[in-house]
């Protein structure tokens, strides 16, 4: 039960990203020039409140180099490129093994 929730997510993460693609597609048509709306952008559109309250979290849990490295470096990284990732990631950790062909079981 737990892996199809999880799988869920994962294909839901999945369908965010391709969505994620399909607008930045549009808006790079439309403007006549690549346009990626970064991670970062998408949070701070969906949310404004939360990346100040991200920020000081992990400010204050792993340090200021945590946000202005690590965090930052992700943040910056395109919406759907992390989502669909992330999303594929679960996707491919959750799939059953392949039954071996041809092989005796006894």
């Amino acid at each position: 039960m737990l892996r199809i929730l999880i799988r869920f997510i994962g294909l839901m993460l999945l369908a965010a990203g391709f969505a994620a693609l399909v607008v930045d597609g549009a808006r790079s048509i439309a403007s006549n020039a690549i346009v990626l709306t970064s991670l970062g952008e998408t949070i701070a559109q969906l949310s404004p409140s939360r990346l100040p309250v991200l920020q000081a979290a992990i400010e204050s849990r792993f340090g200021p180099w945590a946000w202005t490295h690590a965090a930052a470096a992700l943040l910056a990284l395109p919406a759907w490129f992390v989502a669909g990732g992330l999303g594929a990631l679960i996707f491919m950790a959750t799939r059953r093994r392949a039954i071996p062909v041809g092989y005796s079981s006894r």
